[in-house]
């Protein structure tokens, strides 16, 4: 059984949440404060954070970001902000996707279900038999059976979903890739028009696997498009 960890100050939004997710089958802890989560982190080992933004303590934005120091479970901020700062400093500094409030517990569901798909198939295709599982493309290296990537045998230490993304554009190198292809295939979003989430995460993909992240080789933008992977040469 899953473990989910609520992590919001609001009580009422704490409780409603477990019961919801109990209701679906998931194990559930909350906390109300920022610096506490951080210390239960380690304890409670949950599957997946739900993670508001505005916390005592520590505000979330911090909490993901001492995280990710050690750990790349799945992240999703709750945000009643809807400024594009905000989000964007959310998914900066590690989240994987955020909701804002009030939110409907359907899409609250949905995204959780996709994390959880995300971390067991970290890469979708539209035909998986076409795509192997193991990719070599020049000094990366990605295996998505073990869920390794590396570049000149160092691993990269990507999230699930830096790993789901650079393997869809590394199996589909040269080819540019629409945004709204990206959010299908990696995030699992059939009608989202919000490129946020790909731009944010594309930019922590170069931090990982670039030699100059602001002079990107590798990950390249396709203006009007989206991105593509291009074979390093060493």
């Amino acid at each position: 059984m899953a473990t989910i960890f609520i992590v919001d100050d609001d009580q009422a939004i704490g409780e409603m949440l477990s019961l919801v997710l109990e209701n679906e089958g998931f194990q559930t802890v909350t906390c109300m404060d920022g610096l506490r989560a951080v210390e239960m982190f380690p304890i409670v080992k949950p599957d997946l954070i739900l993670l508001d933004v505005m916390l005592p303590g520590l505000d979330g934005t911090e909490v993901a970001r001492r995280i990710r120091e050690t750990s790349n479970v799945p992240i999703i901020m709750l945000t009643a902000k809807s400024d594009t700062l905000d989000v964007v400093a959310g998914l900066e500094t590690g989240a994987d996707d955020y909701v804002p409030k009030p939110f409907k517990v359907a899409e609250l569901l949905a995204r959780i279900r996709a994390r959880f798909r995300v971390a067991a198939a970290p890469s979708d295709s539209s035909d998986p038999a076409s795509v192997a599982d193991r990719i070599e493309r020049g000094p990366i290296v990605i295996d998505r059976i073990e869920h390794t990537a590396t570049k000149n045998g160092a691993d990269l230490n990507l999230t699930p979903m830096e790993f789901a993304l650079l393997f869809m554009l590394a199996a589909s190198a040269g080819e540019a890739i629409s945004r709204s292809a990206l959010l299908k295939s990696v995030w699992g979003y059939e009608n989202s028009g919000d490129t946020r989430l790909v731009n944010v995460h594309i930019q922590r993909l170069r931090a990982k696997v670039e030699d100059d992240p602001e002079n990107p080789q590798i990950v390249q933008t396709v203006r009007g498009i989206g991105y593509k992977f291009v074979t390093p040469k060493n």
